[in-house]
C-alpha cells in the first residue's frame, strides 16, 4: 500500500470527506485543509507528495495558494474548478498546476489521476538523468537541473509537467505527437481526462518560451492531429 500523503484542500467538508474516502482506498495518508491559510500550513507542515487544491477557497484562493506554493515547491497540485472557463485553465497552468478537474467530478476519476501523476512524479528522476542536455538554436533543455534556457540568456519557469512536455517533444525534433500520444508519453497511460488539457499546457508552455502558434520557433501545430518541436538543433 502506499504511504504518500496528499493534501485535499476544499472548504465543503462533505467534498474532503468523499475525496478522502477515496484515497484512504487507495492507500493513501489524507490531511485536509479548509481554506487557503490553512492549506499552505498544511503543505510546510505535513510534506504532502500532492496537493488537491479548489479554486474556490475563504481567506486565499486557489490561484494564490497554487503561486505561493511554487515559490518554494514543484509539488504536484491538482486543481478543482467549478467554473469550466478557460481562463481559469490557463491560469491555474500559468502559476504552475498539473492537471484540473472541474466540479461536480468523479472521486474515482480524481483518485485516479492522482496516483498517474505520482507515479510519472515518483519515475521522472530516474528517466531524466540518463539523458543529455538539449541544444537548439535560441534554446537549451537540460533534464538533469530541469532547467530550460531561451537565447542563451533568459532562464525559463516551467511547472513540472510542462518540462517534462516540452523535453518529451525536444527529444524527437520533427516527430508528430497526436494528443492522446503526448497525454501516454507525459501523463502517462492511465490518465484519465479530457484530451484538450494538452493544449492548454501547450498554450502556456509557449507563453513562457515567448514562442508563437502562427510562427514557432519551437512547438509547431500539426492541424487536426497535434503538436511537433520544430527548434533547430544547435
Amino acid at each position: 500500500m502506499s504511504t504518500q500523503r496528499v493534501l485535499v484542500v476544499d472548504d465543503e467538508p462533505k467534498i474532503r470527506m468523499t475525496v478522502r474516502g477515496y484515497l484512504e482506498a487507495d492507500g493513501f495518508h489524507v490531511v485536509e485543509a479548509a481554506d487557503g491559510p490553512s492549506a499552505l500550513q498544511a503543505v510546510t507542515r505535513d510534506r504532502p507528495d500532492l496537493v488537491v487544491l479548489d479554486v474556490m477557497l475563504p481567506g486565499l484562493d486557489g490561484f494564490q495558494v497554487l503561486r505561493r506554493i511554487r515559490e518554494a515547491s514543484q509539488i504536484p497540485v491538482i486543481m478543482l474548478t467549478a467554473r469550466d472557463e478557460e481562463v481559469d485553465r490557463l491560469i491555474g497552468f500559468t502559476t504552475g498546476s498539473d492537471d484540473y478537474v472541474t466540479k461536480p467530478f468523479s472521486p474515482r476519476e480524481l483518485a485516479l489521476r492522482v496516483r498517474a501523476i505520482l507515479r510519472r512524479t515518483d519515475s521522472r528522476p530516474e528517466a531524466a538523468h540518463e539523458d543529455a542536455a538539449l541544444r537548439f538554436d535560441g534554446l537549451t533543455v537540460d533534464p538533469e537541473t530541469r532547467t530550460v534556457l531561451v537565447d542563451a540568456d533568459r532562464t525559463v519557469e516551467l511547472s513540472a509537467l510542462d518540462f517534462d512536455l516540452l523535453f518529451a517533444m525536444a527529444r524527437a525534433p520533427g516527430r508528430v505527437f497526436t494528443r492522446r500520444g503526448l497525454l501516454t508519453h507525459v501523463w502517462g497511460e492511465d490518465f484519465f481526462g479530457d484530451e484538450r488539457v494538452v493544449d492548454v499546457h501547450i498554450r502556456t508552455l509557449r507563453r513562457a518560451l515567448g514562442d508563437e502558434a502562427s510562427a514557432p520557433r519551437f512547438v509547431g501545430t500539426v492541424r487536426t492531429i497535434g503538436y511537433r518541436f520544430v527548434g533547430r538543433p544547435a
